[in-house]
Protein backbone atom coordinates (compact mmCIF):
# COMPACT_ATOMS: atom_id res chain seq x y z
CA UNK A 1 0.00 0.00 0.00
CA UNK A 2 2.82 2.35 0.65
CA UNK A 3 5.02 1.51 -2.46
CA UNK A 4 1.42 2.51 -4.62
CA UNK A 5 0.99 5.45 -2.62
CA UNK A 6 4.13 6.36 -3.77
CA UNK A 7 4.10 5.41 -7.08
CA UNK A 8 1.04 7.72 -7.06
CA UNK A 9 3.19 10.76 -5.77
CA UNK A 10 5.67 10.55 -8.06
CA UNK A 11 3.33 10.09 -11.03
CA UNK A 12 1.87 13.46 -9.98
CA UNK A 13 5.07 15.25 -9.97
CA UNK A 14 6.19 13.90 -12.91
CA UNK A 15 2.60 14.99 -14.68
CA UNK A 16 2.51 18.49 -13.03
CA UNK A 17 6.38 18.79 -14.29
CA UNK A 18 5.57 18.30 -17.86
CA UNK A 19 2.58 20.35 -17.94
CA UNK A 20 4.83 23.33 -17.04
CA UNK A 21 6.69 22.51 -19.81
CA UNK A 22 3.74 22.47 -22.20
CA UNK A 23 2.53 25.92 -21.04
CA UNK A 24 4.27 29.13 -21.65
CA UNK A 25 5.80 31.09 -20.43
CA UNK A 26 8.60 28.11 -19.27
CA UNK A 27 9.19 27.40 -15.83
CA UNK A 28 12.74 27.61 -14.96
CA UNK A 29 14.46 29.63 -12.01
CA UNK A 30 16.37 33.02 -12.90
CA UNK A 31 19.60 31.16 -11.83
CA UNK A 32 19.22 28.98 -15.15
CA UNK A 33 18.96 31.24 -18.07
CA UNK A 34 21.57 31.79 -19.75
CA UNK A 35 22.80 34.56 -21.97
CA UNK A 36 21.28 33.90 -25.26
CA UNK A 37 24.87 34.16 -27.39
CA UNK A 38 26.28 31.64 -24.85
CA UNK A 39 24.14 29.02 -26.63
CA UNK A 40 24.85 29.71 -30.16
CA UNK A 41 25.26 26.46 -31.76
CA UNK A 42 27.91 25.71 -34.44
CA UNK A 43 26.04 22.72 -36.27
CA UNK A 44 22.70 24.98 -36.18
CA UNK A 45 25.21 27.65 -37.44
CA UNK A 46 26.64 25.57 -40.32
CA UNK A 47 23.47 24.22 -41.38
CA UNK A 48 21.85 27.44 -41.30
CA UNK A 49 24.09 29.04 -43.26
CA UNK A 50 24.47 26.26 -45.90
CA UNK A 51 20.89 26.44 -46.36
CA UNK A 52 20.07 30.28 -46.52
CA UNK A 53 23.37 30.86 -48.81
CA UNK A 54 22.34 27.83 -51.49
CA UNK A 55 19.72 30.13 -52.20
CA UNK A 56 21.43 32.68 -54.91
CA UNK A 57 19.25 35.50 -54.31
CA UNK A 58 19.65 35.31 -50.55
CA UNK A 59 23.25 34.94 -50.33
CA UNK A 60 23.57 37.98 -52.24
CA UNK A 61 21.84 39.89 -49.48
CA UNK A 62 23.51 38.88 -47.24
CA UNK A 63 27.00 39.47 -48.32
CA UNK A 64 25.56 43.02 -48.92
CA UNK A 65 24.15 43.14 -45.23
CA UNK A 66 20.47 43.36 -46.61
CA UNK A 67 19.43 40.15 -45.15
CA UNK A 68 19.97 39.14 -41.46
CA UNK A 69 17.98 35.78 -40.10
CA UNK A 70 17.97 34.80 -36.52
CA UNK A 71 16.80 31.50 -34.98
CA UNK A 72 16.26 29.61 -31.42
CA UNK A 73 15.69 26.30 -31.22
CA UNK A 74 13.14 25.85 -28.13
CA UNK A 75 12.45 21.90 -28.85
CA UNK A 76 14.68 20.82 -26.30
CA UNK A 77 14.25 23.16 -22.79
CA UNK A 78 17.34 21.72 -21.58
CA UNK A 79 19.29 22.68 -24.68
CA UNK A 80 18.29 25.22 -26.17
CA UNK A 81 19.69 26.23 -29.14
CA UNK A 82 20.84 29.74 -31.32
CA UNK A 83 21.90 30.63 -34.95
CA UNK A 84 22.09 33.91 -36.59
CA UNK A 85 23.50 35.11 -40.14
CA UNK A 86 24.31 39.15 -39.66
CA UNK A 87 23.19 38.81 -36.07
CA UNK A 88 24.39 42.40 -35.06
CA UNK A 89 23.94 44.51 -37.65
CA UNK A 90 21.23 46.96 -37.07
CA UNK A 91 19.08 47.77 -39.62
CA UNK A 92 15.70 49.54 -39.72
CA UNK A 93 12.43 47.66 -38.79
CA UNK A 94 9.55 49.59 -39.22
CA UNK A 95 7.15 48.17 -36.81
CA UNK A 96 9.00 45.39 -35.44
CA UNK A 97 10.19 47.62 -32.51
CA UNK A 98 6.95 48.34 -31.31
CA UNK A 99 7.63 45.23 -29.12
CA UNK A 100 9.67 47.69 -27.19
CA UNK A 101 6.64 49.68 -26.58
CA UNK A 102 5.18 46.89 -24.88
CA UNK A 103 7.77 45.87 -22.76
CA UNK A 104 8.62 49.77 -21.46
CA UNK A 105 5.10 49.86 -20.72
CA UNK A 106 4.70 46.79 -18.92
CA UNK A 107 7.76 47.86 -16.77
CA UNK A 108 6.55 51.51 -15.84
CA UNK A 109 2.86 49.41 -15.45
CA UNK A 110 4.76 46.72 -12.89
CA UNK A 111 6.61 50.32 -11.13
CA UNK A 112 3.18 52.25 -10.92
CA UNK A 113 4.50 54.81 -13.43
CA UNK A 114 1.21 54.17 -15.89
CA UNK A 115 -1.97 53.09 -14.90
CA UNK A 116 -3.35 49.82 -16.47
CA UNK A 117 -6.63 51.72 -17.48
CA UNK A 118 -8.92 49.73 -20.49
CA UNK A 119 -7.64 52.11 -22.71
CA UNK A 120 -3.57 51.26 -22.22
CA UNK A 121 -4.52 47.55 -22.72
CA UNK A 122 -6.81 48.07 -25.47
CA UNK A 123 -3.67 50.05 -27.61
CA UNK A 124 -1.50 47.51 -26.99
CA UNK A 125 -3.34 45.10 -28.21
CA UNK A 126 -4.15 47.15 -31.34
CA UNK A 127 -0.64 47.95 -31.09
CA UNK A 128 1.02 44.87 -31.63
CA UNK A 129 -1.62 42.59 -33.23
CA UNK A 130 -3.06 45.03 -35.91
CA UNK A 131 0.41 47.32 -35.86
CA UNK A 132 -2.05 50.29 -35.70
CA UNK A 133 0.40 53.04 -35.40
CA UNK A 134 -2.41 55.56 -33.97
CA UNK A 135 -2.33 53.45 -30.82
CA UNK A 136 1.24 52.97 -30.69
CA UNK A 137 1.84 56.50 -30.71
CA UNK A 138 -0.75 56.70 -28.09
CA UNK A 139 1.21 54.53 -26.17
CA UNK A 140 4.83 56.18 -26.97
CA UNK A 141 3.38 59.75 -25.91
CA UNK A 142 2.33 57.83 -22.25
CA UNK A 143 5.28 56.23 -21.62
CA UNK A 144 8.08 58.55 -23.58
CA UNK A 145 11.48 58.46 -25.08
CA UNK A 146 13.27 58.66 -21.53
CA UNK A 147 11.82 55.37 -20.43
CA UNK A 148 12.12 53.91 -23.62
CA UNK A 149 15.37 54.65 -23.64
CA UNK A 150 16.30 53.73 -20.10
CA UNK A 151 14.31 50.11 -20.60
CA UNK A 152 16.00 49.07 -23.98
CA UNK A 153 19.44 49.88 -22.25
CA UNK A 154 19.03 48.44 -18.70
CA UNK A 155 21.93 46.34 -17.87
CA UNK A 156 18.63 43.60 -16.98
CA UNK A 157 17.60 43.73 -20.63
CA UNK A 158 20.31 45.15 -22.67
CA UNK A 159 18.38 44.95 -25.89
CA UNK A 160 20.36 48.31 -27.06
CA UNK A 161 24.31 48.31 -26.43
CA UNK A 162 26.05 50.52 -28.88
CA UNK A 163 28.77 48.58 -28.15
CA UNK A 164 27.58 45.34 -29.59
CA UNK A 165 26.13 47.13 -32.69
CA UNK A 166 22.98 48.75 -31.13
CA UNK A 167 19.58 46.76 -31.04
CA UNK A 168 15.78 47.51 -30.32
CA UNK A 169 15.36 51.44 -30.40
CA UNK A 170 12.54 53.19 -30.64
CA UNK A 171 13.04 57.14 -31.40
CA UNK A 172 10.24 58.53 -33.04
CA UNK A 173 5.99 58.66 -33.07
CA UNK A 174 4.29 56.46 -36.03
CA UNK A 175 3.22 59.48 -37.57
CA UNK A 176 4.13 62.68 -38.86
CA UNK A 177 5.34 65.85 -36.41
CA UNK A 178 6.74 65.44 -32.38
CA UNK A 179 10.20 65.27 -31.39
CA UNK A 180 12.19 62.20 -32.23
CA UNK A 181 15.39 60.40 -30.34
CA UNK A 182 17.29 58.52 -32.75
CA UNK A 183 19.86 55.85 -31.51
CA UNK A 184 23.18 56.85 -31.69
CA UNK A 185 24.89 54.81 -34.21
CA UNK A 186 23.15 55.12 -37.33
CA UNK A 187 20.45 57.64 -36.33
CA UNK A 188 17.63 55.27 -37.11
CA UNK A 189 14.20 55.97 -35.67
CA UNK A 190 12.97 52.31 -35.38
CA UNK A 191 15.79 49.69 -35.06
CA UNK A 192 16.44 46.11 -34.30
CA UNK A 193 19.43 43.48 -34.87
CA UNK A 194 18.27 39.90 -35.36
CA UNK A 195 20.47 39.02 -32.30
CA UNK A 196 18.37 41.43 -29.53
CA UNK A 197 14.86 40.21 -31.12
CA UNK A 198 15.74 37.17 -30.80
CA UNK A 199 16.73 37.21 -26.89
CA UNK A 200 13.93 39.53 -26.25
CA UNK A 201 11.79 36.66 -27.25
CA UNK A 202 13.96 33.90 -25.76
CA UNK A 203 13.49 35.76 -22.10
CA UNK A 204 9.38 36.43 -22.86
CA UNK A 205 9.28 32.70 -23.41
CA UNK A 206 11.03 32.16 -20.11
CA UNK A 207 9.16 34.64 -18.22
CA UNK A 208 11.93 37.15 -17.73
CA UNK A 209 10.52 40.38 -19.27
CA UNK A 210 9.99 42.12 -15.79
CA UNK A 211 8.69 39.50 -14.24
CA UNK A 212 6.58 36.12 -14.93
CA UNK A 213 3.22 37.77 -14.08
CA UNK A 214 4.00 40.47 -16.52
CA UNK A 215 5.73 38.19 -19.24
CA UNK A 216 2.64 35.82 -19.10
CA UNK A 217 0.32 39.41 -20.28
CA UNK A 218 2.47 39.99 -23.19
CA UNK A 219 2.35 36.87 -24.26
CA UNK A 220 -1.52 37.01 -24.03
CA UNK A 221 -1.27 40.70 -25.90
CA UNK A 222 1.43 38.84 -29.18
CA UNK A 223 -0.46 36.08 -29.71
CA UNK A 224 -3.16 35.27 -32.31
CA UNK A 225 -1.62 37.60 -34.33
CA UNK A 226 -4.42 39.61 -36.90
CA UNK A 227 -2.39 40.00 -39.80
CA UNK A 228 -1.54 37.31 -41.66
CA UNK A 229 1.47 37.79 -43.94
CA UNK A 230 5.14 36.75 -43.87
CA UNK A 231 5.84 34.43 -41.75
CA UNK A 232 2.49 34.05 -40.89
CA UNK A 233 1.32 33.47 -43.85
CA UNK A 234 2.98 30.07 -44.44
CA UNK A 235 2.66 28.75 -40.91
CA UNK A 236 -0.77 29.43 -41.30
CA UNK A 237 -0.50 26.30 -43.89
CA UNK A 238 1.89 24.47 -42.31
CA UNK A 239 1.07 24.22 -38.80
CA UNK A 240 -2.73 25.52 -38.55
CA UNK A 241 -2.75 24.57 -34.74
CA UNK A 242 0.71 25.98 -33.30
CA UNK A 243 0.37 28.93 -31.23
CA UNK A 244 2.14 31.92 -33.16
CA UNK A 245 3.22 35.26 -30.56
CA UNK A 246 4.37 37.61 -33.44
CA UNK A 247 5.68 41.23 -34.50
CA UNK A 248 6.37 42.37 -37.76
CA UNK A 249 7.09 45.48 -39.81
CA UNK A 250 7.40 46.89 -43.32
CA UNK A 251 8.32 50.61 -44.78
CA UNK A 252 9.25 50.85 -48.58
CA UNK A 253 12.04 48.34 -48.88
CA UNK A 254 12.29 47.36 -45.20
CA UNK A 255 10.24 44.01 -44.16
CA UNK A 256 10.96 42.48 -40.82
CA UNK A 257 9.21 39.90 -39.05
CA UNK A 258 9.97 37.89 -35.41
CA UNK A 259 7.94 34.73 -34.15
CA UNK A 260 7.52 32.68 -31.28
CA UNK A 261 6.28 29.20 -32.84
CA UNK A 262 5.08 26.98 -30.31
CA UNK A 263 3.27 23.97 -31.80
CA UNK A 264 1.77 20.61 -30.03
CA UNK A 265 4.85 18.94 -31.04
CA UNK A 266 8.05 19.87 -29.30
CA UNK A 267 10.47 19.72 -32.29
CA UNK A 268 7.74 22.97 -33.81
CA UNK A 269 9.13 25.41 -31.18
CA UNK A 270 11.26 27.60 -31.82
CA UNK A 271 11.98 31.73 -32.28
CA UNK A 272 12.43 33.40 -35.95
CA UNK A 273 13.59 36.43 -36.38
CA UNK A 274 14.45 38.02 -40.37
CA UNK A 275 15.64 41.58 -41.24
CA UNK A 276 15.13 42.32 -44.93
CA UNK A 277 16.15 45.00 -47.27
CA UNK A 278 14.37 44.17 -50.52
CA UNK A 279 11.46 44.97 -52.89
CA UNK A 280 10.65 41.79 -52.44
CA UNK A 281 11.09 41.54 -48.75
CA UNK A 282 7.91 39.96 -47.84
CA UNK A 283 7.81 36.90 -49.99
CA UNK A 284 11.65 36.85 -49.02
CA UNK A 285 9.85 36.18 -44.97
CA UNK A 286 7.12 34.37 -46.42
CA UNK A 287 9.62 31.61 -47.79
CA UNK A 288 12.22 31.30 -45.04
CA UNK A 289 10.03 29.58 -42.97
CA UNK A 290 9.85 26.00 -44.37
CA UNK A 291 13.79 26.18 -44.98
CA UNK A 292 14.18 27.42 -41.96
CA UNK A 293 12.06 23.86 -40.36
CA UNK A 294 13.83 21.98 -42.54
CA UNK A 295 17.37 23.41 -40.98
CA UNK A 296 15.66 22.40 -37.37
CA UNK A 297 14.99 19.11 -38.20
CA UNK A 298 18.34 18.16 -39.79
CA UNK A 299 19.75 19.56 -36.05
CA UNK A 300 16.99 17.50 -34.06
CA UNK A 301 17.65 14.66 -36.63
CA UNK A 302 21.83 14.44 -35.86
CA UNK A 303 21.09 15.51 -31.93
CA UNK A 304 18.75 12.15 -31.53
CA UNK A 305 21.48 9.90 -33.68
Amino acid sequence: MKKNSILVILFFIVSTMLLAQEALPIQIPDSEIKQLPSLLNATLQSNLERELKSNPEWRKLISEKKMAVGVVDLSNQNNTRFARINGNHMMYAASLPKIAILLAAMDAIDKGELKETQAVKDDMRLMISKSNNEASTRMIDRVGYKKLEDVMTDPKYAFYDEHKGGGLWVGKRYGSGGDTNREPLKNLSHAATVTQVCRYYYLLANGKLVNEKRSTQMLGIMENPELHHKFVNTLDQIAPKARLFRKSGSWRTFHSDSILVWGDDPDRRYILVALIDDANGEQIIRDLVKPIEKVLKKRISLASN
